[in-house]
């Protein structure tokens, strides 16, 4: 296994009580993922994307916000 170190970047409560949890995490071998953690009651959802992955996915997200 890698050893990596994991920085939390921001913790919030979406809609309909899910937690949201983001962090940094790098790894020893240069590697850095944004993993999202999405808890709902009883259900966990952790997902790692890459920096061009969450560069698309803001911009996707940011574009939706000003279509108002």
């Amino acid at each position: 296994m890698i050893d990596s170190k994991v920085t939390r970047l921001d913790h919030f409560t979406a809609p309909y009580g899910k937690e949201v949890t983001l962090e940094n995490v790098a790894y020893e071998n240069g590697m850095k993922v944004l993993r999202i953690h999405i808890r709902e009651g009883n259900r966990f959802t952790v997902m790692d994307v890459d920096e061009d992955t969450a560069s698309h996915w803001g911009a996707a997200m940011t574009d939706w916000v000003s279509r108002k």
